[in-house]
Protein backbone atom coordinates (compact mmCIF):
# COMPACT_ATOMS: atom_id res chain seq x y z
CA UNK A 1 0.00 0.00 0.00
CA UNK A 2 1.30 3.45 -0.93
CA UNK A 3 1.94 5.67 2.09
CA UNK A 4 -0.36 8.65 2.59
CA UNK A 5 2.49 11.16 2.48
CA UNK A 6 3.76 9.67 -0.77
CA UNK A 7 0.36 10.18 -2.37
CA UNK A 8 0.30 13.79 -1.16
CA UNK A 9 3.84 14.56 -2.32
CA UNK A 10 3.10 13.26 -5.82
CA UNK A 11 -0.06 15.37 -6.19
CA UNK A 12 -0.38 18.82 -7.66
CA UNK A 13 -1.24 21.54 -5.17
CA UNK A 14 -3.32 24.69 -5.28
CA UNK A 15 -2.71 27.71 -3.06
CA UNK A 16 -4.85 27.56 0.05
CA UNK A 17 -3.75 29.30 3.21
CA UNK A 18 -2.37 28.23 5.59
CA UNK A 19 -2.32 24.66 4.16
CA UNK A 20 -1.91 23.83 0.48
CA UNK A 21 -4.81 21.89 -1.03
CA UNK A 22 -3.71 18.80 -2.99
CA UNK A 23 -5.51 17.66 -6.15
CA UNK A 24 -5.79 13.87 -6.44
CA UNK A 25 -7.02 11.64 -9.18
CA UNK A 26 -9.97 9.51 -8.21
CA UNK A 27 -7.75 6.45 -7.87
CA UNK A 28 -5.33 8.36 -5.61
CA UNK A 29 -8.28 9.69 -3.59
CA UNK A 30 -9.42 6.12 -2.96
CA UNK A 31 -5.84 5.04 -2.19
CA UNK A 32 -5.48 7.91 0.30
CA UNK A 33 -8.62 6.78 2.11
CA UNK A 34 -7.10 3.33 2.68
CA UNK A 35 -3.68 4.74 3.55
CA UNK A 36 -5.13 7.25 5.99
CA UNK A 37 -7.05 4.52 7.79
CA UNK A 38 -3.92 2.38 8.00
CA UNK A 39 -1.78 5.27 9.26
CA UNK A 40 -4.38 6.66 11.69
CA UNK A 41 -4.91 9.90 9.82
CA UNK A 42 -8.10 11.56 11.02
CA UNK A 43 -10.89 12.80 8.74
CA UNK A 44 -11.80 16.27 10.00
CA UNK A 45 -14.35 17.26 7.34
CA UNK A 46 -15.71 16.26 3.94
CA UNK A 47 -17.68 18.46 1.53
CA UNK A 48 -17.92 19.41 -2.16
CA UNK A 49 -18.49 22.16 -4.69
CA UNK A 50 -19.91 21.94 -8.19
CA UNK A 51 -16.86 20.21 -9.73
CA UNK A 52 -14.83 18.64 -6.90
CA UNK A 53 -15.15 16.67 -3.70
CA UNK A 54 -12.98 17.85 -0.82
CA UNK A 55 -11.71 16.34 2.40
CA UNK A 56 -9.70 17.65 5.32
CA UNK A 57 -7.34 15.26 7.10
CA UNK A 58 -5.18 15.59 10.20
CA UNK A 59 -1.79 13.88 10.15
CA UNK A 60 -1.37 13.21 13.90
CA UNK A 61 2.35 12.43 13.65
CA UNK A 62 3.28 15.64 11.86
CA UNK A 63 0.45 17.60 13.57
CA UNK A 64 -0.47 19.15 10.26
CA UNK A 65 -3.70 19.55 8.32
CA UNK A 66 -3.94 18.10 4.81
CA UNK A 67 -6.71 19.38 2.49
CA UNK A 68 -7.31 17.19 -0.58
CA UNK A 69 -9.70 17.28 -3.56
CA UNK A 70 -10.73 15.02 -6.41
CA UNK A 71 -12.74 15.80 -9.54
CA UNK A 72 -16.37 14.78 -9.91
CA UNK A 73 -16.65 12.57 -13.00
CA UNK A 74 -20.11 11.91 -14.45
CA UNK A 75 -21.60 12.90 -11.11
CA UNK A 76 -19.51 10.36 -9.18
CA UNK A 77 -16.52 10.28 -6.83
CA UNK A 78 -15.05 7.41 -4.74
CA UNK A 79 -16.70 6.99 -1.35
CA UNK A 80 -14.64 7.37 1.81
CA UNK A 81 -17.18 5.73 4.12
CA UNK A 82 -16.24 2.07 3.46
CA UNK A 83 -12.91 2.65 5.23
CA UNK A 84 -13.70 5.87 7.14
CA UNK A 85 -17.19 5.34 8.65
CA UNK A 86 -17.44 8.94 9.86
CA UNK A 87 -17.62 10.06 6.22
CA UNK A 88 -21.08 8.54 5.72
CA UNK A 89 -22.98 11.54 7.12
CA UNK A 90 -20.95 13.93 4.94
CA UNK A 91 -21.59 11.85 1.83
CA UNK A 92 -25.33 11.98 2.45
CA UNK A 93 -25.14 15.76 2.84
CA UNK A 94 -23.08 16.13 -0.36
CA UNK A 95 -25.63 14.11 -2.32
CA UNK A 96 -28.52 16.19 -0.98
CA UNK A 97 -26.90 19.55 -1.74
CA UNK A 98 -24.84 18.97 -4.90
CA UNK A 99 -26.19 15.71 -6.29
CA UNK A 100 -22.74 14.09 -6.40
CA UNK A 101 -22.89 10.39 -5.59
CA UNK A 102 -20.15 8.65 -3.63
CA UNK A 103 -19.91 5.33 -5.46
CA UNK A 104 -19.39 2.44 -3.08
CA UNK A 105 -20.85 4.48 -0.18
CA UNK A 106 -22.15 2.63 2.84
CA UNK A 107 -25.24 4.87 3.06
CA UNK A 108 -26.77 7.36 0.63
CA UNK A 109 -30.19 7.97 2.18
CA UNK A 110 -31.25 11.63 2.28
CA UNK A 111 -29.99 13.64 5.23
CA UNK A 112 -30.89 17.32 4.86
CA UNK A 113 -33.55 16.95 2.15
CA UNK A 114 -36.86 16.05 3.84
CA UNK A 115 -38.92 16.32 0.65
CA UNK A 116 -39.77 19.95 1.40
CA UNK A 117 -37.40 21.80 -0.92
CA UNK A 118 -38.64 23.25 -4.22
CA UNK A 119 -35.56 21.80 -5.95
CA UNK A 120 -33.34 18.76 -5.65
CA UNK A 121 -29.60 19.39 -5.22
CA UNK A 122 -29.89 23.19 -4.81
CA UNK A 123 -26.12 23.80 -5.04
CA UNK A 124 -25.69 21.88 -8.29
CA UNK A 125 -25.03 23.77 -11.52
CA UNK A 126 -28.45 22.62 -12.73
CA UNK A 127 -30.82 21.92 -9.81
CA UNK A 128 -33.80 19.69 -10.57
CA UNK A 129 -37.42 20.54 -9.67
CA UNK A 130 -38.79 18.54 -6.75
CA UNK A 131 -41.23 16.09 -8.24
CA UNK A 132 -40.73 12.85 -6.31
CA UNK A 133 -38.15 13.30 -3.58
CA UNK A 134 -37.11 10.38 -1.45
CA UNK A 135 -38.18 11.08 2.10
CA UNK A 136 -35.41 10.33 4.63
CA UNK A 137 -35.75 6.86 6.08
CA UNK A 138 -34.43 5.39 9.28
CA UNK A 139 -33.14 1.85 9.28
CA UNK A 140 -33.72 0.56 12.78
CA UNK A 141 -34.41 -3.08 13.62
CA UNK A 142 -38.09 -3.68 13.00
CA UNK A 143 -38.15 -7.45 13.08
CA UNK A 144 -38.45 -9.96 15.92
CA UNK A 145 -41.00 -7.85 17.77
CA UNK A 146 -38.50 -5.13 18.61
CA UNK A 147 -39.97 -2.03 20.20
CA UNK A 148 -39.25 1.34 18.53
CA UNK A 149 -38.98 4.43 20.73
CA UNK A 150 -39.04 7.65 18.65
CA UNK A 151 -37.68 10.80 20.33
CA UNK A 152 -38.01 14.25 18.78
CA UNK A 153 -37.66 16.15 16.57
CA UNK A 154 -39.68 18.36 18.94
CA UNK A 155 -38.58 17.76 22.52
CA UNK A 156 -41.10 19.91 24.38
CA UNK A 157 -38.38 22.35 25.47
CA UNK A 158 -36.22 25.02 23.92
CA UNK A 159 -34.05 22.37 22.26
CA UNK A 160 -32.74 22.13 18.73
CA UNK A 161 -34.86 19.98 16.43
CA UNK A 162 -33.40 16.49 16.00
CA UNK A 163 -34.94 13.04 15.71
CA UNK A 164 -33.51 10.06 17.55
CA UNK A 165 -35.01 6.62 17.08
CA UNK A 166 -34.15 3.91 19.57
CA UNK A 167 -34.72 0.24 18.81
CA UNK A 168 -35.15 -1.55 22.13
CA UNK A 169 -34.46 -5.03 23.37
CA UNK A 170 -36.40 -4.97 26.61
CA UNK A 171 -35.05 -2.02 28.65
CA UNK A 172 -31.79 -1.89 26.65
CA UNK A 173 -31.13 0.04 23.45
CA UNK A 174 -30.24 -2.29 20.60
CA UNK A 175 -29.73 0.46 18.02
CA UNK A 176 -29.77 4.27 17.99
CA UNK A 177 -30.18 6.28 14.82
CA UNK A 178 -30.37 10.03 14.38
CA UNK A 179 -31.92 12.20 11.69
CA UNK A 180 -31.23 15.92 11.43
CA UNK A 181 -31.91 18.60 8.84
CA UNK A 182 -35.15 19.90 10.36
CA UNK A 183 -33.67 23.41 10.67
CA UNK A 184 -31.90 23.52 7.31
CA UNK A 185 -31.18 27.19 6.62
CA UNK A 186 -29.69 27.20 3.13
CA UNK A 187 -26.52 28.71 4.57
CA UNK A 188 -24.20 27.75 1.72
CA UNK A 189 -26.57 29.14 -0.91
CA UNK A 190 -26.99 32.34 1.06
CA UNK A 191 -23.22 32.83 1.32
CA UNK A 192 -22.42 32.36 -2.36
CA UNK A 193 -21.93 35.56 -4.32
CA UNK A 194 -21.72 37.78 -1.24
CA UNK A 195 -18.81 39.62 0.28
CA UNK A 196 -17.41 38.03 3.45
CA UNK A 197 -18.66 40.98 5.50
CA UNK A 198 -22.20 40.40 4.22
CA UNK A 199 -21.98 36.61 4.62
CA UNK A 200 -20.62 36.75 8.18
CA UNK A 201 -24.13 36.97 9.64
CA UNK A 202 -24.96 33.54 8.19
CA UNK A 203 -21.92 31.97 9.85
CA UNK A 204 -22.97 33.61 13.12
CA UNK A 205 -26.35 31.90 12.94
CA UNK A 206 -25.18 28.35 12.36
CA UNK A 207 -25.32 27.50 16.07
CA UNK A 208 -26.55 29.98 18.67
CA UNK A 209 -24.39 28.86 21.60
CA UNK A 210 -21.31 28.73 19.35
CA UNK A 211 -22.00 31.91 17.41
CA UNK A 212 -18.66 33.47 18.35
CA UNK A 213 -16.70 30.33 17.47
CA UNK A 214 -18.29 30.04 14.03
CA UNK A 215 -17.91 33.78 13.45
CA UNK A 216 -14.22 33.73 14.35
CA UNK A 217 -13.50 30.64 12.23
CA UNK A 218 -15.29 32.17 9.24
CA UNK A 219 -13.49 35.49 9.71
CA UNK A 220 -10.09 33.82 10.04
CA UNK A 221 -10.70 31.70 6.93
CA UNK A 222 -11.50 34.92 5.06
CA UNK A 223 -8.40 36.63 6.41
CA UNK A 224 -6.26 33.63 5.44
CA UNK A 225 -7.69 33.66 1.91
CA UNK A 226 -6.93 37.40 1.62
CA UNK A 227 -3.61 37.15 3.47
CA UNK A 228 -4.84 39.87 5.83
CA UNK A 229 -3.86 40.47 9.46
CA UNK A 230 -6.34 41.70 12.07
CA UNK A 231 -5.26 44.33 14.63
CA UNK A 232 -3.94 43.00 17.96
CA UNK A 233 -6.81 44.59 19.89
CA UNK A 234 -9.39 42.80 17.75
CA UNK A 235 -7.55 39.47 18.16
CA UNK A 236 -7.50 39.89 21.95
CA UNK A 237 -11.20 40.79 22.14
CA UNK A 238 -12.05 37.76 20.01
CA UNK A 239 -10.40 35.60 22.69
CA UNK A 240 -12.41 37.36 25.40
CA UNK A 241 -15.63 36.63 23.51
CA UNK A 242 -14.66 33.03 22.70
CA UNK A 243 -13.85 32.16 26.29
CA UNK A 244 -16.88 34.03 27.66
CA UNK A 245 -19.06 32.03 25.26
CA UNK A 246 -17.35 28.83 26.47
CA UNK A 247 -18.13 29.61 30.11
CA UNK A 248 -21.79 30.43 29.42
CA UNK A 249 -22.33 27.29 27.35
CA UNK A 250 -20.61 25.01 29.86
CA UNK A 251 -22.80 26.44 32.63
CA UNK A 252 -25.84 25.74 30.47
CA UNK A 253 -24.68 22.13 29.90
CA UNK A 254 -24.05 21.63 33.63
CA UNK A 255 -27.52 22.98 34.41
CA UNK A 256 -29.22 20.72 31.85
CA UNK A 257 -27.50 17.59 33.15
CA UNK A 258 -28.42 18.70 36.68
CA UNK A 259 -32.06 19.05 35.64
CA UNK A 260 -32.23 15.58 34.12
CA UNK A 261 -30.39 14.03 37.07
CA UNK A 262 -32.74 15.79 39.51
CA UNK A 263 -29.80 17.73 41.00
CA UNK A 264 -31.72 20.96 41.50
CA UNK A 265 -28.87 22.73 43.31
CA UNK A 266 -26.63 22.32 40.25
CA UNK A 267 -29.39 23.35 37.87
CA UNK A 268 -30.32 26.47 39.81
CA UNK A 269 -26.81 27.63 40.60
CA UNK A 270 -25.42 27.13 37.09
CA UNK A 271 -28.47 28.65 35.43
CA UNK A 272 -28.24 31.73 37.66
CA UNK A 273 -24.52 32.20 36.96
CA UNK A 274 -25.09 31.84 33.21
CA UNK A 275 -27.70 34.59 33.33
CA UNK A 276 -25.28 36.88 35.15
CA UNK A 277 -22.68 36.29 32.42
CA UNK A 278 -25.14 36.79 29.56
CA UNK A 279 -26.18 40.14 31.02
CA UNK A 280 -22.54 41.14 31.37
CA UNK A 281 -21.91 40.15 27.74
CA UNK A 282 -24.79 42.34 26.62
CA UNK A 283 -23.44 45.29 28.59
CA UNK A 284 -19.92 44.83 27.21
CA UNK A 285 -20.61 43.83 23.60
CA UNK A 286 -24.24 44.79 22.93
CA UNK A 287 -25.66 41.25 22.63
CA UNK A 288 -26.23 38.49 25.17
CA UNK A 289 -24.72 35.86 22.86
CA UNK A 290 -22.26 38.31 21.24
CA UNK A 291 -23.82 37.51 17.86
CA UNK A 292 -22.49 39.57 14.92
CA UNK A 293 -19.75 41.04 17.11
CA UNK A 294 -17.00 39.35 15.06
CA UNK A 295 -16.57 40.27 11.39
CA UNK A 296 -13.90 39.47 8.80
CA UNK A 297 -11.08 41.93 9.36
CA UNK A 298 -11.65 42.37 13.09
CA UNK A 299 -14.68 43.02 15.29
CA UNK A 300 -17.82 45.03 14.63
CA UNK A 301 -17.55 47.30 17.67
CA UNK A 302 -15.16 47.86 20.54
CA UNK A 303 -15.92 46.71 24.06
CA UNK A 304 -18.12 49.27 25.80
CA UNK A 305 -16.65 51.76 28.23
CA UNK A 306 -16.48 49.97 31.56
CA UNK A 307 -17.26 46.68 29.80
CA UNK A 308 -14.09 45.01 31.04
CA UNK A 309 -15.08 45.67 34.66
CA UNK A 310 -18.60 44.33 34.06
CA UNK A 311 -17.21 41.11 32.58
CA UNK A 312 -14.66 40.71 35.37
CA UNK A 313 -17.33 41.17 38.06
CA UNK A 314 -19.45 38.45 36.45
CA UNK A 315 -16.43 36.16 36.26
CA UNK A 316 -15.72 36.83 39.93
CA UNK A 317 -19.25 35.70 40.83
CA UNK A 318 -18.74 32.51 38.85
CA UNK A 319 -15.31 31.84 40.37
CA UNK A 320 -16.73 32.15 43.89
CA UNK A 321 -19.28 29.39 43.15
CA UNK A 322 -17.09 26.89 41.31
CA UNK A 323 -15.82 25.06 44.37
CA UNK A 324 -19.40 24.45 45.51
CA UNK A 325 -20.42 23.21 42.06
CA UNK A 326 -17.43 20.88 42.05
CA UNK A 327 -18.39 19.48 45.47
CA UNK A 328 -21.89 18.70 44.21
CA UNK A 329 -20.29 16.64 41.42
CA UNK A 330 -17.96 14.83 43.83
CA UNK A 331 -20.44 13.68 46.48
CA UNK A 332 -24.06 12.73 46.91
CA UNK A 333 -26.44 11.28 44.35
CA UNK A 334 -25.21 13.10 41.26
CA UNK A 335 -21.84 11.34 40.79
CA UNK A 336 -23.54 8.00 41.42
CA UNK A 337 -25.82 8.65 38.44
CA UNK A 338 -23.09 9.95 36.14
CA UNK A 339 -20.23 7.56 36.87
CA UNK A 340 -20.06 4.87 34.19
CA UNK A 341 -22.88 6.47 32.19
CA UNK A 342 -22.42 6.67 28.43
CA UNK A 343 -18.73 5.72 28.25
CA UNK A 344 -16.84 6.49 25.03
CA UNK A 345 -13.39 5.00 24.45
CA UNK A 346 -10.39 6.82 23.03
CA UNK A 347 -10.20 4.66 19.91
CA UNK A 348 -13.80 5.39 18.97
CA UNK A 349 -13.49 9.11 19.76
CA UNK A 350 -10.31 9.40 17.69
CA UNK A 351 -11.71 7.49 14.72
CA UNK A 352 -14.68 9.89 14.56
CA UNK A 353 -12.54 12.99 15.15
CA UNK A 354 -14.37 13.88 18.35
CA UNK A 355 -12.87 16.91 20.07
CA UNK A 356 -13.93 19.21 22.86
CA UNK A 357 -15.05 17.90 26.24
CA UNK A 358 -16.32 14.61 24.79
CA UNK A 359 -12.99 13.85 23.13
CA UNK A 360 -10.78 14.95 26.02
CA UNK A 361 -12.92 13.01 28.52
CA UNK A 362 -12.16 9.92 26.40
CA UNK A 363 -8.40 10.49 26.46
CA UNK A 364 -8.02 12.28 23.10
CA UNK A 365 -5.66 15.20 23.76
CA UNK A 366 -6.84 17.51 20.99
CA UNK A 367 -7.49 21.23 21.41
CA UNK A 368 -6.84 23.62 18.53
CA UNK A 369 -6.02 26.44 20.98
CA UNK A 370 -2.74 24.69 21.71
CA UNK A 371 -2.04 23.56 18.15
CA UNK A 372 -3.16 26.03 15.50
CA UNK A 373 -4.34 29.19 17.30
CA UNK A 374 -1.40 31.60 17.36
CA UNK A 375 -3.49 34.27 19.11
CA UNK A 376 -3.46 32.09 22.23
CA UNK A 377 0.32 31.61 22.27
CA UNK A 378 0.95 34.22 24.96
CA UNK A 379 -1.81 32.87 27.21
CA UNK A 380 -0.68 29.21 27.30
CA UNK A 381 -4.08 27.48 27.65
CA UNK A 382 -4.03 24.51 30.01
CA UNK A 383 -5.71 21.36 28.74
CA UNK A 384 -7.06 18.62 31.02
CA UNK A 385 -7.55 15.03 29.89
CA UNK A 386 -9.61 12.25 31.45
CA UNK A 387 -9.68 8.62 30.38
CA UNK A 388 -12.94 7.34 31.89
CA UNK A 389 -14.96 8.64 28.95
CA UNK A 390 -18.23 8.71 30.91
CA UNK A 391 -20.73 11.44 31.77
CA UNK A 392 -19.00 12.14 35.08
CA UNK A 393 -15.68 12.78 33.31
CA UNK A 394 -17.38 15.11 30.85
CA UNK A 395 -18.95 17.10 33.69
CA UNK A 396 -15.66 17.42 35.58
CA UNK A 397 -13.91 18.64 32.45
CA UNK A 398 -16.60 21.28 31.93
CA UNK A 399 -15.92 22.59 35.43
CA UNK A 400 -12.17 22.61 34.77
CA UNK A 401 -12.66 24.42 31.46
CA UNK A 402 -14.82 27.08 33.12
CA UNK A 403 -12.03 27.67 35.63
CA UNK A 404 -9.41 27.86 32.87
CA UNK A 405 -11.53 30.18 30.74
CA UNK A 406 -11.90 32.50 33.73
CA UNK A 407 -8.12 32.77 33.81
CA UNK A 408 -7.83 33.28 30.05
CA UNK A 409 -10.42 36.07 29.95
CA UNK A 410 -8.80 37.82 32.87
CA UNK A 411 -5.36 37.60 31.27
CA UNK A 412 -6.64 38.79 27.87
CA UNK A 413 -8.43 41.79 29.39
CA UNK A 414 -5.43 42.68 31.55
CA UNK A 415 -3.12 42.74 28.51
CA UNK A 416 -5.69 44.29 26.15
CA UNK A 417 -3.74 46.48 23.72
CA UNK A 418 -4.88 49.82 22.37
CA UNK A 419 -5.38 50.45 18.67
CA UNK A 420 -7.87 49.86 15.86
CA UNK A 421 -10.38 47.03 15.92
CA UNK A 422 -10.69 46.34 12.18
CA UNK A 423 -8.83 46.57 8.89
CA UNK A 424 -10.04 47.10 5.34
CA UNK A 425 -10.18 43.90 3.32
CA UNK A 426 -8.80 43.74 -0.24
CA UNK A 427 -11.02 42.64 -3.12
CA UNK A 428 -8.88 39.66 -4.11
CA UNK A 429 -9.26 36.02 -5.05
CA UNK A 430 -8.00 33.33 -2.74
CA UNK A 431 -8.77 30.31 -0.61
CA UNK A 432 -8.50 29.88 3.14
CA UNK A 433 -9.09 27.44 5.99
CA UNK A 434 -9.35 28.25 9.69
CA UNK A 435 -10.17 26.40 12.89
CA UNK A 436 -11.40 27.54 16.30
CA UNK A 437 -11.99 25.62 19.51
CA UNK A 438 -15.68 25.88 20.38
CA UNK A 439 -17.48 24.55 23.44
CA UNK A 440 -18.06 21.17 21.76
CA UNK A 441 -14.79 20.87 19.87
CA UNK A 442 -13.06 22.07 16.75
CA UNK A 443 -14.95 24.26 14.27
CA UNK A 444 -13.51 24.42 10.74
CA UNK A 445 -14.38 26.88 7.97
CA UNK A 446 -13.23 26.77 4.35
CA UNK A 447 -14.01 29.31 1.67
CA UNK A 448 -12.94 30.29 -1.82
CA UNK A 449 -13.08 33.93 -2.94
CA UNK A 450 -13.42 35.27 -6.47
CA UNK A 451 -12.42 38.95 -6.53
CA UNK A 452 -13.66 39.47 -3.00
CA UNK A 453 -16.92 37.51 -3.38
CA UNK A 454 -17.57 34.06 -1.97
CA UNK A 455 -17.52 31.43 -4.70
CA UNK A 456 -17.86 28.45 -2.34
CA UNK A 457 -17.80 27.81 1.40
CA UNK A 458 -18.24 25.07 3.97
CA UNK A 459 -18.46 25.17 7.79
CA UNK A 460 -17.73 22.04 9.78
CA UNK A 461 -19.50 21.98 13.15
CA UNK A 462 -18.43 19.55 15.93
CA UNK A 463 -21.85 17.91 15.64
CA UNK A 464 -20.57 15.98 12.59
CA UNK A 465 -18.44 13.97 15.04
CA UNK A 466 -20.64 14.03 18.14
CA UNK A 467 -23.83 12.53 16.69
CA UNK A 468 -22.12 9.42 15.27
CA UNK A 469 -20.36 9.01 18.63
CA UNK A 470 -23.62 9.31 20.55
CA UNK A 471 -25.28 6.70 18.31
CA UNK A 472 -22.52 4.22 19.13
CA UNK A 473 -22.51 5.02 22.85
CA UNK A 474 -26.28 4.66 23.16
CA UNK A 475 -26.15 1.09 21.88
CA UNK A 476 -26.62 -1.31 24.81
CA UNK A 477 -27.36 1.56 27.20
CA UNK A 478 -30.58 1.60 29.22
CA UNK A 479 -33.42 3.40 27.49
CA UNK A 480 -34.13 5.36 30.67
CA UNK A 481 -30.62 6.82 30.47
CA UNK A 482 -30.90 8.06 26.87
CA UNK A 483 -31.88 11.64 27.72
CA UNK A 484 -29.11 12.03 30.27
CA UNK A 485 -26.48 10.55 27.93
CA UNK A 486 -27.64 12.88 25.15
CA UNK A 487 -27.36 15.88 27.48
CA UNK A 488 -23.93 14.84 28.71
CA UNK A 489 -22.66 15.08 25.11
CA UNK A 490 -24.44 18.43 24.62
CA UNK A 491 -25.44 17.28 21.15
CA UNK A 492 -25.90 20.16 18.69
CA UNK A 493 -28.13 20.01 15.63
CA UNK A 494 -28.32 23.44 14.03
CA UNK A 495 -24.65 23.56 13.01
CA UNK A 496 -25.07 20.39 10.93
CA UNK A 497 -28.32 21.47 9.35
CA UNK A 498 -26.53 24.14 7.30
Amino acid sequence: MTAANEIIRAAEAEVCRPWLRHILTQSDWAALAHASAAESWILLAHWADTIQAHALFLDPDALTVVPVSTPIESGLYPALSPVLPGAAWYERMIHDLWGHEAFGASDLRPWLDHDAWPQHHPLAMRPHPNTAAETPALVGIDQDGAMILPLGPIWGQIDEAAHLRLTLNGPAIRRAESLLGFTHKGTLSLMRGKSPRAAARFAARLSADATVAHSVAFAQATESAMDAQVPPRAAALRIVMLETERIAAHLDNLAEVGRLADAQAVRTRCGFLREILLRASEAAFGHRLMMDCVVPGGIAMDIAEGGSQVILRALGDIASQLSGIRRLHDSGALPAQLTGLGPAGRTLATSLSVGGVAGRASGRAFDVRTMFASDYSGLSPRIAIRTEGDAAARQHLRIFEIEESLRLVGAALKALPDGPITVALPQVSGEGIACVESIRGDVWHWLRLDHGQIAAAFPRDPGWALWPLAERVLENAAANDAALIRASFALPASGMDL
